[in-house]
């Protein structure tokens, strides 16, 4: 069944507060709702924190629930493309909240590697994580598709990158079936500063995590959709089997954002790990 997407966002704009975090002159633009376990959401590169909105809904009921647009997404200042940089100014941020307990951090896509790098960076940041639909480490082709992203935007503009960065995200019949979601989607894509695009395609064409995940002992549920071409199903596979403590959830149907595609699936395969 297509998502009311104009009803989750007046939703979502009823339920949650606005707010900047400010660290070292540099802003972080939060949503806040909720009451109970804090859990943090950390978006994909290629969707903006909205595709959260359905999943941020649900958890508001019973946790304290902050979405955060990524530095360089539109309301958040650029700290530079090094995914060391976004972690640390996003748990200086955070800190500044005095959060109790620890937050979950929750993480899809490029938001999944910012959290992980968030976790390794500051051990003592979070509780545990969920990572849907990243890993460790890009295969030689991933890391060309980032390059070929890239360039193409460089030289003809993100709209020339726009298809591409759908299919992504999202399945063709996925497609075929919500052309108001696609087109939603790719009006928000555009809307990327191109400095934050290419920043992060670099980051990732040159990420390798995977020396650095045999100590990381928080618990960690990965999950990844079955059709996911942005970051296939060995990725989440390699890094469940490298994180000392993690379990994987393969997500059947889905592609590179299933909280946003499948809400009350992906709700109902986190909902005992986030409430451990």
């Amino acid at each position: 069944m297509a998502l009311d997407l104009k009803n989750i966002a007046q939703e979502v704009s009823k339920t949650f507060k606005p707010s900047d975090l400010q660290v070292g002159g540099k802003k972080l633009n939060i949503l806040r709702s909720g009451s109970g376990a804090p859990i943090l959401l950390f978006h994909s590169l290629l969707a903006d924190r909205t595709s959260f909105d359905p999943l941020a809904l649900m958890l508001a009921k019973t946790h304290e629930v902050i979405t955060l647009s990524l530095p360089g997404f539109p309301g958040s200042d650029f700290v530079g493309a090094d995914l060391g940089a976004l972690a640390d100014q996003i748990v200086a941020a955070i800190t500044s909240l005095n959060l109790s307990p620890k937050p979950i951090l929750l993480g899809n896509g490029f938001g999944g590697f910012v959290a992980l790098v968030c976790a390794l960076r500051h051990p003592h940041f979070a509780s545990r994580l969920v990572l849907a639909d990243c890993g460790a480490c890009f295969s030689e082709p991933g890391r060309a598709a980032f390059r070929h992203m890239s360039n193409v935007a460089k030289e003809k503009g993100l709209e020339a990158v726009a298809d591409i960065a759908m299919r992504r995200l999202f399945a063709p019949e996925f497609q075929e079936q919500n052309p108001d979601l696609i087109a939603d989607r790719k009006a928000r894509f555009l809307t990327l500063p191109t400095e934050t695009f290419h920043g992060a395609c670099a980051a990732l064409a040159e990420l390798d995590l995977r020396p650095q995940l045999a100590g990381m002992t928080l618990p960690t549920l990965v999950l990844v959709g079955d059709m996911d071409e942005a970051t296939p199903p060995p990725m989440s596979h390699e890094l469940a089997e490298l994180l000392p403590n993690a379990k994987l959830i393969v997500l059947e149907a889905c592609a590179h954002v299933p909280q946003l595609q499948s809400p009350s699936v992906f709700m109902e395969k986190i909902k005992d790990f986030i409430q451990a």
